[in-house]
């Protein structure tokens, strides 16, 4: 007889039962939002740098007008 098992107390389960759902359709169901995350991502990527690059050449100033400031005459007493 083994004495092991007489020294401990059995340990109750638990009732919640037990689902047992396959894990290629966890799998199957995440690979979609996660292929559209990774697609937005890019997206959006491209997007803010086409905004970066277009705000350095505002900012560079190559494409702006050169204005005309007309001259101020002193008044001389």
């Amino acid at each position: 007889m083994n004495s092991d098992s007489i020294n401990q107390p059995e340990t109750p389960r638990s009732q919640a039962p037990e689902v047992s759902f396959p894990i290629e359709i966890i799998v199957s169901l995440a690979t979609g939002p996660l292929l559209l995350g990774v697609l937005c991502g890019k997206a959006s990527l491209k997007f803010l740098q086409a905004i970066g690059e277009a705000s350095e050449e505002v900012f560079r100033g190559d494409r702006l007008p050169v204005l005309q400031f007309p001259k101020v005459e002193s008044q001389g007493d």
